[in-house]
């Protein structure tokens, strides 16, 4: 997870109807993560192919009435189903991408560093961490409590108003970054004024350690 603080009025065409920016410590922040699905299942079912994937988002922070969640701005998946599916289900921006990962792990098997990539040729992009001591649980009210723990997900819709979605974890281990960096034509998939903060060196930058994962069908919120 790499995070990029940024002027609110970058990510204020972005939000939801019906929500409004969430913050931290007065920062607006966007995240740029990678992760792998594993053990896929859309309504219990586990289509071929399909299960064990990765995914890359840019992603940033909003509340309503009490619930803190995210909005995503772009979602990068190297199955054409699986964008297809969450396209029509919850309107998010998904695509299709040719996509890859690499992941060491120390001899205790704690992870060293991670690698996600995707696209090709002069579209292709990275990014990269090296972790730096133990996990463990993000502190009560800091940063990287605030990036993992948003419990909701709210996509603007076509026809106006937004879809707002649980999202149930428990709270993850994370590692602190001794580096991390993105790399790559953000431009392509982002916009130009979306890649310029990506082409900065990270606020703050974290590995989590993830686990069983529920999303919620959704209740459309109508302005």
């Amino acid at each position: 997870m790499l995070n990029y603080a940024v002027d609110p009025a970058l990510l204020q065409p972005f939000v939801p109807a019906g929500t409004q920016l969430d913050q931290h410590e007065g920062k607006t922040y966007i995240s740029l993560v990678g992760f792998e699905f594993k053990r896929t299942r859309v309504l219990g079912f586990a289509a071929p192919f399909h299960q064990d994937f990765e995914e890359v988002n840019l992603r940033f922070y909003v509340k309503r009435s009490g619930r803190r969640g995210v909005v995503f701005i772009r979602e990068l998946v190297p199955k054409y189903f699986v964008a297809a599916i969450a396209r029509f289900a919850f309107n998010e921006k998904y695509s299709c991408v040719p996509m890859s990962r690499r992941i060491e792990a120390r001899v205790d098997g704690s992870i060293a560093k991670a690698e996600y990539a995707w696209g090709l040729g002069p579209s292709r992009c990275s990014m990269s961490i090296e972790t730096d001591g133990a996990s463990s649980l993000a502190a009560e009210g800091s940063e990287e409590q605030f990036i993992t723990e948003h419990y909701w997900g709210y996509a603007a819709q076509p026809s106006g108003g937004c879809l707002e979605y649980e999202v149930q974890h428990p709270s993850w281990q994370v590692w602190k970054a001794r580096h991390a960096e993105f790399s790559g034509n953000a431009a392509h998939y982002y916009g130009a004024e979306l890649a310029q903060p990506l082409t900065s060196r990270p606020d703050s930058a974290f590995l989590a350690q993830g686990s069983p994962v529920t999303v919620y069908k959704g209740t459309r919120l109508d302005p």
